[in-house]
């Protein structure tokens, strides 16, 4: 075990996917000796040389077709869009192609080893141009799988599972939490299931479910919860598409009562399927409405970040007006 941040347990995946596999490339903008504008591919270039790790224009839409096109000839590419906000010039390429490569071939031919990384979320003041959350676009795609990691050791074990899965994933990074989040992580290589939630923290009066750097603040609302004497069962997500309808059903049938928080807009955002989702499974379980604690239906503004963010404290209130509906 090592300590690592969020970064350092990309890079370490990366580094492992490529010393075992040399079909495995990595590019992007600013990928190569640079590392990346986050330096997430630090020392990549150098150690397994130019033509596996390597610069691609500034052209969204062109580095997704390269992608496709090598990933349909038996490479492993691993793409980097420099941030999520950057994504939407590639959107055809990404809906359109990779997620429906493999179906219009009727399986002849595929992209499954396709992963593209892309950092996502607020928190840096970045601003209407660098703190979207756009994962929901995606998971109304089939073909794709979307995967979300809380912190370094989720971070390794997942982006190994996209690298090694047989579908195409999009692998949004909290960007937030990329030198915030420090922990033990192995040195060696390991997979953890797509597809699977986890229970963070067992409790029975409510259930709260999110992903990525939400999940912190998830934490810090239920710690505020438990001095009140509620007692939180706290699920993260992980893989948001296909995203466990099992564990979370289980949960709140427990429970009776289900808080999703995300960053992205109210509207529109996966809490919204969600909840769709558990009223059918669990209508008759639930003590109360389903609460939904997410950005607002604006862009993502500089000077009022604060005001915008679903922070612990909105979160709190969701959790007591729950319990005490």
């Amino acid at each position: 075990m090592a300590q690592m941040n969020l970064l350092h347990a990309i890079n370490s995946a990366l580094d492992h996917a490529m010393e075992q596999n040399d079909r495995v490339l990595c590019f992007g903008e600013d990928v190569g000796h640079f590392g990346g504008v986050f330096r997430a591919t630090s020392g990549l270039q150098e150690k397994f040389g130019k033509d596996r790790c390597f610069n691609t224009p500034l052209v969204e839409q062109g580095i997704l077709g390269f992608a496709n096109g090598l990933a349909a000839q038996g490479s492993v590419p691993i793409a980097e869009i420099q941030f999520a906000d950057y994504i939407f010039p590639a959107f055809d390429q990404i809906v359109n192609e990779t997620a429906k490569f493999r179906y219009r071939s009727g399986n002849e031919f595929n992209v499954g080893s396709l992963v593209i990384r892309t950092p996502y979320g607020g928190g840096i003041a970045g601003g209407l141009y660098h703190s979207q959350s756009p994962e929901a676009y995606f998971t109304g795609t089939p073909g794709i799988k979307v995967v979300v990691p809380r912190n370094p050791y989720q971070a390794k074990g997942l982006l190994t599972a996209c690298i090694n899965d047989e579908d195409p994933v999009i692998f949004f990074e909290p960007k937030r939490l990329y030198r915030a989040s420090i922990g033990e992580v192995p040195e060696e290589s390991y997979e953890i299931e797509l597809g699977k939630a986890e229970v963070v923290t067992e409790g029975s009066d409510v259930t709260l479910l999110g992903w990525g750097a939400q999940m912190e603040i998830i934490e810090q609302a239920c710690e505020m919860a438990k001095e009140q004497g509620i007692s939180c069962e706290i699920i993260d997500l992980r893989t948001l598409s296909p995203w466990d309808v099992e564990t979370v059903a289980k949960s709140v049938t427990k429970t009776g009562r289900l808080i999703i928080s995300h960053e992205a807009p109210i509207t529109g955002g996966f809490a919204g399927e969600i909840s769709a989702t558990i009223s059918d499974k669990c209508f008759l379980h639930l003590e109360s409405p389903i609460g939904r604690v997410c950005g607002l239906d604006t862009p993502y503004p500089l000077m009022q970040e604060k005001e915008y963010v679903a922070d612990k404290y909105k979160i709190f209130e969701a959790i007591k007006a729950s319990v005490n509906f």
